[in-house]
């Protein structure tokens, strides 16, 4: 009964190692959370910038909510602090994931996730300071006379954060198809001949998650494109995988 006892043991100290990280992953963005605080008001000014600058001058936001004012800039601070804490998290994922990676993989992991963080902040900053801009002032164009565009605050938050992940996600897909091709899974010659399937679901998946006009379609499928191509590119150059190694190093203490 040695055997099921060792097993049960390891198990258990896997769950409370996962529990560690996890908690100091909570308490890095906890910590960022609490000293950014006091710039809430800031931090959600900058946000709304893009949406204040397509609408006449004066036009302020609304918010319908009671506790609104209060809790959709907590929500913006609580996402900066998740973002600046990202690679204290990933450090933390990849530290609970070692211990069963080979060698080549763990020399593969601190670039794939550094690239990974670079390119989703890419693709934030690629909304923020374009899509944004462009989109918002298209919308408002199409806005009768009327009408007062006065966004609630809550609304737009959520459009805006949205759009951030889907653009941040977008930014990924590079990193993506090479490892997919690095692992095996699949081949450069493959990834290209279903390049005509890629575009149709790009186009897709813009429509899904950005608003319903040809431009913010546009805006998403076009650059989803380009980077499945620069994907292959970079699968083409670094995609040879290495020779396995037996079996995984203990990890270092």
């Amino acid at each position: 009964m040695a055997v099921p006892e060792d097993k049960e043991q390891s198990f258990m100290s896997h769950l409370i190692e996962l529990r560690s990280r996890i908690l100091r992953a909570a308490v890095a963005v906890l910590v960022i959370f609490v000293a950014l605080t006091p710039f809430m008001k800031r931090i959600f000014e900058i946000l709304s910038e893009p949406m204040l600058a397509a609408l006449p001058q004066g036009t302020k936001l609304l918010a319908t909510g009671v506790i609104t004012p209060f809790v959709v800039p907590l929500k913006v601070t609580l996402f900066v602090a998740f973002l600046l804490a990202l690679p204290y998290v990933l450090y933390q994922a990849w530290a609970f994931v070692a211990p069963g990676l080979y060698q080549h993989e763990r020399r593969l992991a601190a670039p794939v996730i550094a690239s990974s963080i670079v390119m989703f902040v890419c693709g934030m900053a690629y909304c923020y300071f374009f899509v944004f801009n462009v989109v918002f002032r298209f919308i408002a164009q199409f806005a009768p006379s009327s009408v007062s565009v006065a966004p609630d605050i809550e609304s737009y938050v959520n459009f805006v954060l949205g759009l951030f992940l889907a653009f941040g996600a977008t930014f990924e897909v590079p990193i993506v198809v090479l490892l997919i091709v690095r692992f095996g899974l699949v081949s450069v010659r493959k990834l290209a001949q279903v390049r005509p399937y890629v575009i149709v679901g790009a186009f897709i998946v813009a429509a899904i998650f950005t608003p319903p006009d040809v431009l913010s379609q546009m805006l998403l499928a076009v650059p989803l494109v380009l980077l499945y191509e620069v994907g292959i590119v970079l699968a083409r150059i670094f995609g040879k995988r290495p020779a396995q190694q037996p079996s995984p190093q203990e990890p270092a203490a």
